[in-house]
């Protein structure tokens, strides 16, 4: 595996009594696509908050290639290069898609770079293309979702977080997301992939973490992981 850029090391989260995440460790390398599954509950969506600043770990140790995150701040943790495409999608209704796009990049200078990446985010996604004066609040689930991911790239991360990409969208538009996101990791990006499909994200994946409960149950290879009767019997139907 590649130099770790993300390390997180015995994360603890809790939520007034209740333990959250239980001291788990995971890594994703320079250039590596990792995915954390489990079902609905498991805690993947606390871990990538966590690992975003939006929440405060009870204890553990989270490194960003090489640094400490302690006491680093979100808005912070996103000017290091760290983005999160939150559960949901969190676009903004009102603002058209190119507006949306620029909003992330809103901490760069340079005009001529972000006109730049604004037109490599148009080649990847050409839907937004043709609807980049559209307000982002009425496009299809999926177009938002192409949004999103297109508005954290935008700020040029060194780590992209994806929480759910596939979720209440049509087959289709699944594929399509799932397609550029192997685009976008053929291009050298980390990704931290949370997703409940778990065959999808395996597939694009180079490694992979199972999560239950808060806790990590198992880890390796993608392919030895969907190889494995315990993923098959209770995340792909085997």
């Amino acid at each position: 595996m590649n130099d770790p850029l993300l390390q997180v090391r015995d994360l603890k989260v809790a939520y007034g009594g209740i333990h959250a995440i239980k001291g788990i460790h995971l890594q994703v390398g320079q250039g590596e696509l990792v995915a954390l599954i489990g079902s609905n509950g498991a805690g993947k969506t606390t871990t990538l908050k966590t690992l975003a600043g939006l929440l405060h770990p009870a204890g553990g140790q989270i490194h960003f290639d090489g640094n400490s995150l302690h006491n680093v701040a979100a808005h912070q943790r996103a000017a290091l290069g760290i983005a999160l495409v939150p559960e949901g999608r969190g676009v903004f209704a009102r603002m058209t898609v190119a507006e949306n796009l620029l909003m992330g990049a809103y901490s760069r200078s340079g005009k001529h770079e972000i006109a730049t990446d604004l037109d490599r985010m148009y080649g990847l996604f050409p839907r937004l293309a043709e609807r980049k004066d559209q307000l982002a609040g009425t496009l299809s689930g999926g177009e938002q979702q192409m949004v999103a991911m297109a508005r954290a790239l935008m700020s040029k991360p060194r780590l992209l977080m994806l929480d759910e990409p596939s979720m209440g969208l049509a087959p289709l538009m699944v594929q399509k997301i799932f397609d550029t996101i192997r685009e976008i990791a053929a291009l050298g990006m980390s990704i931290l992939l949370v997703e409940q499909n778990a065959k999808l994200a395996l597939h694009v994946a180079q490694r992979g973490y199972v999560m239950e409960s808060g806790a990590i149950t198992l880890s390796g290879a993608a392919g030895e992981l969907l190889g494995s009767d315990a993923v098959k019997r209770a995340y792909l139907g085997g």
